[in-house]
Parts: structure tokens; C-alpha cells; sequence
């Protein structure tokens, strides 16, 4: 069977969690503001791994220097550790939504602090979990079905001779280059009949009622993503997954749309929530650690520069009378058996 008749039997099914319309929340009108693989990889680490470069007051990875944007300190570990609490929040505490079924080997790309790995592992202590990021922020206190790896995932994989049953990447626009690569690489290195789920945003926000237009928080992202795009990382993956997944020969592909506030200005108790946690995690540091990298190396804009820009955009988004959302999508899909 071609993998056309075989996409024509199986057509995503695409869910959204939103109504039409976010209703607005008036009641503030007054107030405008608000195993063998780890020793492998252990072996080969080498000096530049551990040596980070330090720029502008921050700490970047120093394995594969320059590749990812995004710092690798402590205030950016927990930024995304808020990040995690917030996806669960997202999926109503779930980590996934994938139809898996007792998993044995499992791996988390880009694994960050290695927080959903862990917790993956808690829940399946069956399963053999492995993390792998290009930085090894990672905790020494794991449970013992946890590995974490120090590896570039845009390079070639050497997992397609002991795949998996699982494999789980979230959030990440902007740090990958070949976003259809990589999901043909997870399709190369998933058992036959195993589950891929991707979880990533359309990077950039837009409001209903056109509140976002013109604003600080547009300019912020027009900088910021227009040197993303320059520099070739994927900033808008979100929409373009189910695409990247039928072009790898995936079937059974779900895709679920999250419409998901900055802010605390939605009416609906979920949603004011998801955005308030949305805003706190920016405020935190999320404005500065998007844009600095960024800026600096690719538009030679000044650290003194970038801090400006995210602090207007900081102050546009306590203004409840600007109700930017982002667009956050699941998306899963069934190698299949044969």
C-alpha cells in the first residue's frame, strides 16, 4: 500500500479546546493594568560541553556553541520549569495525549531540565526514559529508569537499530533549523506500531479583536522573530506539524488546537488561569532570555537595547485591554506496523 492510500484511509482528526471567541473580562474595565547510551555519551564528553559561554550577563550551552538561542542558567531553568506546570495545566495535568500503552523505551528530545522526563518515569516506572539536550542542566537525583544524554537532535540519530516505543518533544520553536527532518528522524527511530507526539506553538501571537496590532508586544515580536527567521529557525511550527508528520509516513495522526491568553483579562476561569501563568513566566524572564541572544548577535542591537524593548513589552502586557493569545498545537501520530 502507497503512503498516499494509506494517509487517505487515516485523515487527521483535528480538535480545539476554544470557543469561537475568548469572552472578555469586563469586570476590570477601570483597570488597564495587571542505559548503554549514557556511558557512550558520558565518554565522550569533552571540555566543551562543560564550558559555557557567558554574554550579557547570561550563560549559554557550550556543546555545539551557538546553535540554541536560548540561555542554559538557573533563572532560565526555572522558567522552564514554570513552563512545565504550565502545559500541565494546559492538559489538564496530563503529560501527553498519544494513545501509548505500556512504553519500555521512551526518549525526550530537548529535554531542558529533564522535568517531564521525570516525570514520565514516575508515572511509567516500567519504561526505560531518556532525556537528551545539548546542555546538562539536568538533576543527579533521577529515579532509576532516568538517563540523560548530551546530544545535538538536528544531527543524524543512531537509534533506528534499538527504537522506540515513545518519543516526546515540547516547545521547541526557534531552536530547531529542519523541523521536517527531525519528525522524519523520530519516524526512522520509532518501532513499528509506536506513538510520536510533538507539542509546539505558532509562535506568533494575534488578538480577536485586533488589540494586539500596534502595540509593543507586536514590535517585540516582529524584532525578535523576524532574527529567528534570518538566522533559519523554525518561529511558527504549531500548524505546520500534521503536514511534517504525513510527509514522514505517519498514520492515525491527531492534531489538537489549544487557544491559549496572555494575561488575565478572559472571563473563563481555565483561561484566565493559562494566561496568568502565560504572563508570569514571560515577566520572570521569558521577554529578555527570546530576545537577547537573538538581537545581539544577529541585529547588533545592545544588551541596553534589548532590555528596553522587553520591558515596553512587559508593560504592554499588563494592559487588559490588549488580549493577545497564541495558538498551541499536539500533535500525534502512529508509525505503522508494517
Amino acid at each position: 500500500m502507497t503512503k498516499a492510500a494509506v494517509e487517505e484511509q487515516t485523515p487527521a482528526t483535528v480538535t480545539s479546546n476554544a470557543p469561537a471567541n475568548v469572552e472578555i473580562d469586563n469586570s476590570y474595565e477601570n483597570d488597564s493594568s495587571y542505559g548503554d547510551e549514557l556511558s557512550t555519551y558520558t565518554a565522550s564528553l569533552t571540555s566543551s560541553v562543560l564550558e559555557y559561554r557567558h554574554e550579557n550577563g547570561r550563560r549559554y550551552h557550550g556543546y555545539r556553541d551557538g546553535s540554541y538561542l536560548l540561555p542554559n542558567d538557573e533563572k532560565e531553568n526555572d522558567r522552564l520549569d514554570m513552563l512545565h506546570e504550565f502545559f500541565l495545566q494546559v492538559l489538564h495535568r496530563k503529560l501527553y495525549l498519544a494513545p501509548i500503552k505500556s512504553p519500555q523505551r521512551v526518549i525526550d528530545l530537548a529535554t531542558g531540565t529533564g522535568i517531564w522526563a521525570i516525570d514520565f518515569a514516575d508515572q511509567h516506572p516500567q519504561a526505560q526514559v531518556i532525556g537528551c539536550d545539548l546542555s546538562p542542566t539536568q538533576p543527579s537525583l533521577v529515579p532509576p529508569n532516568v538517563k540523560f544524554l548530551i546530544d545535538d537532535i538536528e544531527s543524524e540519530w543512531a537509534y533506528e537499530s534499538d527504537p522506540f516505543d515513545f518519543i516526546h518533544a515540547r516547545n521547541l520553536l526557534v531552536s530547531i533549523k529542519d523541523y521536517g527532518k527531525l519528525v522524519k528522524q523520530c519516524y526512522r527511530s520509532v518501532k513499528p506500531g509506536g506513538w510520536v507526539e510533538i507539542q509546539d506553538y505558532d509562535g506568533y501571537p494575534y488578538s480577536e479583536d485586533g488589540s494586539f496590532k500596534g502595540t509593543e508586544l507586536q514590535r517585540y515580536y516582529d524584532e525578535v522573530f523576524s532574527a529567528f527567521d534570518d538566522a533559519g529557525y523554525e518561529t511558527r511550527p504549531g500548524p505546520k506539524l500534521e503536514q511534517w508528520f504525513k510527509d514522514a509516513g505517519f498514520i492515525n495522526i491527531h492534531v489538537e488546537k489549544f487557544v491559549l491568553p496572555y494575561g488575565v483579562w478572559p472571563k473563563d476561569k481555565h483561561l484566565k488561569t493559562l494566561g496568568a501563568w502565560s504572563q508570569y513566566q514571560a515577566e520572570a524572564s521569558g521577554f529578555e532570555a527570546f530576545a537577547l541572544a537573538a538581537l545581539t548577535r544577529f541585529r547588533n542591537w545592545s544588551k541596553e537595547e534589548v532590555a528596553v524593548l522587553a520591558g515596553k513589552a512587559r508593560a504592554d502586557g499588563r494592559n487588559r485591554k490588549i488580549h493577545m493569545l497564541f495558538d498551541f498545537y499536539v500533535v500525534y501520530g502512529q508509525r505503522p506496523e508494517n
